[in-house]
């Protein structure tokens, strides 16, 4: 039965159009579990009605005209219940209702199992037989296994109009073309509001369809592949030029790591042996590709994730010079939206940057780097809409929504004239932000809070400084172990490192040490776990490795030699104190070692992070024997609601204002006071009106964020009074969901003449 589930899935997920996957449905599972009848009513939101859209063995010609209403007959009650109705003898249930016009008197078993996407019904599946009896169990679990594969294919089809399209009674929902200010979600990749003409991009190549092959001569195919990389490393060249102009210059630092991945020891290496073993040039290079994204399509980090869509497309470049396949030309206006199945930097290359207005992604998240880039030219950006229907909007108006991560197709005069508003309102707000540059983060009370940023690439330096940024709050220094093909010396990561900390001298410098291990294990470090979310990663690697460890450490205070900013180390996945402790060791050697060899330089600070339920409840211990804490929002909020942030079926359970994860972080506060340490935090939740509010409220004396969101957070600040906010904590502290809590305070905020920061929406 499994392998009948997969094919029936297969064949309707790469059918030509939705009309034929319905007709696959009924077809398949007629034949499979050789019975009379299969239909399908699928629900039509916009008329409120099941549609009868597809059916084998009754009189076809209903099809795409009948529909019933959502209270009647057996199909109406499937639907009400959301739960199957197995009936021996459908005639005889006082809910039957005989549609004389599709000839279904003479069949009396009726199973109906009810399609079902994320707690909505959609439609009803529905299978008959002439004699009476009851279907058995296993083909009742099979139809319930088959509607709830089948039901993210009929929720697409759903949210793009395919459904609506399908009957002709005239309900003026047909199609994208037919309706006006259709909305599709997706999430935020860069804010802003932008108006523009979609413009669709598709890859040059389809890795997926090369086939693997041996190769007639090694020689020849390892000539034709280097061609093909030194066409591409050309390639990634002209686009960091194209890109000197408006984009800063440590930012063009992300298209080093591109030149870097295409360097012989990397890549193009793994791909040439691969072809000595045998493999054509094509073969090799899909082998290679696919094996290094699924490696990043494995880490829990959503940042290091994303960049298995780097390789990805690395690839796809490689491999249209080896097929010889050119891009056609493409026209741009002047307010090109690019949209495409997974936007990549790479896309970006043929589009002139003054033309450029907004980017929407199928794929990706606001990690991908096509998201950093849009925000650095502060281009807004949607990613991960998964149900926008790319192939219907080419060339048509549309409207980008980067606050809240929508999408509007065939805008209506009215929508576009009030999105064109608020775009115009954006660009003045963001004009009177920067005039806060060089002012300090103080309330109107007189309460401190310094704003600090959170640093991946070296392009954040000067996007952070340009936005007033007094220091930095987190550094991911795993970054540059990603870049290369082995640990990298001392020596190299001290240059790194004294980069940022020279750029942003005198103002601190916090480093968290290498965050790896579990499901973010590098190339040449490799790990394998049954459950890397609570595996070998974090400070348990490095404690387990002081050899990687030490050269670490040792680079960061050498980093900091001569400088008047402060130097904090900050260890990550901390779950008990002996773990502190043994770090804290082996930092206090490492600094000996430097001051040993001649260097002048400070003692470092020393930090925790708080990530894990288990050392909110040890906060006032660990506090006692660091010198400052530092809570990461993203990882606590993910470990305290058992909630990945970016699977999309669970997504909307990740909330950072949960009253557990705001009762979590004012503990560690009070922890933090009591010892009379530090306090900060470094996740999504500080960056926001409502959460930085919270977190002052709290004490939070420190708030670290995407550089991107420093300037709103600031004039909020400065804007309010500490003593209000904590009015609004002891009133939040008593609410029992997320979503009163964040009504709650957009009211206060709005009441209090901060609404500015809250986006005016369509709603």
């Amino acid at each position: 039965m499994l392998n009948t589930l997969r094919r029936i899935v297969q064949d309707v997920t790469a059918a030509a159009s939705f009309t034929q996957a319905l007709s696959i449905i009924v077809h398949e599972v007629r034949e499979s579990l050789g019975i009379e009848v299969c239909s399908v009513y699928l629900l039509n939101s916009a008329r409120d009605r099941y549609l009868f859209v597809a059916n084998e063995g009754l009189n076809t010609d209903a099809v795409g005209t009948l529909s019933l209403g959502l209270r009647e007959g057996l199909v109406g009650l499937v639907g009400e219940r959301a739960e199957p109705i197995n009936l021996d003898d459908a005639t005889a249930h006082p809910r039957f209702h005989l549609i004389p016009e599709i000839g279904e008197e003479a069949f009396n078993s009726f199973l109906g199992v009810p399609v079902i996407h994320q707690r909505q019904v959609l439609g009803v599946l529905v299978v008959q037989q002439r004699e009476i009896r009851r279907f058995d169990e296993s083909e009742e679990a099979f139809l319930v296994t088959l509607s709830a594969q089948l039901a993210t294919i009929i929720a697409h089809a759903q949210a793009t109009g395919d459904i609506a399209k399908l009957t002709d009674e005239g309900t003026g929902v047909g199609t994208i073309e037919d309706r006006e200010d259709v909305m599709f979600r997706g999430v935020a990749g860069a804010p802003g509001v932008s108006l523009g003409t979609a413009v669709v991009v598709h890859p040059a190549a389809s890795l997926e369809a090369v086939p693997e092959k041996v190769a007639e001569d090694t020689t020849l195919e390892l000539i034709v592949l280097e061609r093909a990389v030194n066409a591409v490393r050309n390639d990634i060249q002209r686009i960091s030029d194209q890109f000197a102009e408006s984009l800063p210059a440590e930012e063009l630092a992300l298209f080093d790591v591109y030149l870097h991945m295409l360097d012989e020891n990397a890549l193009p290496g793994d791909i040439r042996k691969n072809i000595r073993a045998g493999q054509w040039a094509q073969g090799a290079l899909k082998q290679v590709i696919r094996e290094h994204v699924g490696r990043f399509e494995e880490m829990e980090d959503s940042y290091l994730r994303e960049r298995g869509a780097d390789v990805q497309d690395l690839g796809l470049r490689v491999l249209a010079y080896l097929q010889d396949i050119r891009a056609k030309k493409t026209h741009f206006p002047d307010n090109t939206i690019l949209v495409g199945h997974e936007v990549t930097p790479g896309m970006l290359a043929n589009i002139p940057a003054d033309r450029l207005r907004g980017i929407v992604s199928v794929r990706g998240s606001g990690n991908s780097h096509v998201a950093i880039l849009a925000r650095a030219l502060d281009i807004p950006a949607v990613m991960g809409a998964v149900d926008f229907p790319i192939l219907e909007v080419d060339n048509q108006p549309i409207i980008v929504d980067g606050f809240y991560g929508e999408v509007f197709a065939n805008p209506s005069r009215q929508f576009t004239e009030q999105y064109r508003l608020l775009a115009e309102e954006e660009r003045e707000f963001t004009e009177e932000l920067d005039e806060l540059k060089d002012l300090p983060s103080v309330t109107r009370d007189g309460w401190r809070v310094r704003l600090w940023v959170n640093i991946g690439l070296p392009g954040d330096i000067s996007r952070s400084l340009d936005r007033g940024a007094e220091g930095i709050g987190l550094f991911r220094t795993e970054v540059p172990f990603m870049t290369r093909d082995r640990f990298p010396s001392e020596e190299e990561q001290r240059l790194i490192y004294r980069e940022h900390m020279v750029a942003f001298e005198p103002r601190a410098v916090t480093m968290r040490t290498l965050d790896i291990g579990g499901d973010k294990s590098l190339s040449y470090f490799p790990i394998s776990e049954d459950n890397p979310f609570l595996g070998w990663r974090g400070i348990r690697v490095t404690l387990d490795h002081p050899e990687i460890f030490m050269v670490q450490t040792r680079a960061m205070i050498k980093a900091n030699a001569g400088l008047k900013g402060l130097l904090r180390i900050m260890l990550p996945m901390i779950s008990n104190t002996s773990e502190v402790e043994e770090a804290k060791a082996l930092v206090q050697r490492a600094y000996e070692e430097v001051v040993e060899e001649g260097v002048n330089v400070k003692r470092p600070m020393v930090g925790v992070m708080i990530e894990v339920p288990a050392a909110v409840y040890q906060a006032r211990q660990l506090a006692k024997s660091v010198d400052f804490l530092a809570v990461g929002s993203n990882d606590l909020t993910q470990y305290m609601l058992a909630v990945d942030r970016n699977n999309p079926r669970v997504a909307s359970l990740y909330q950072e204002t949960h009253p557990a994860v705001l009762g979590a972080l004012r503990e560690v506060a009070r922890a933090a006071h009591a010892e009379n340490k530090g306090i900060g935090i470094c996740g999504e939740l500080a960056g926001t009106p409502v959460g930085a509010v919270l977190c002052m409220a709290m004490g939070y004396d420190v708030l670290s964020m995407n550089a991107t969101n420093l300037p709103k957070v600031k004039w909020v600040i400065r804007n309010m009074k500490q003593s209000d906010a904590r009015r609004m904590l002891a009133r939040v502290l008593r609410m029992n969901t997320a979503e009163e809590i964040q009504s709650f305070m957009h009211k206060q905020l709005i009441d209090a003449g901060l609404g500015r920061v809250l986006p005016s929406h369509h709603g």
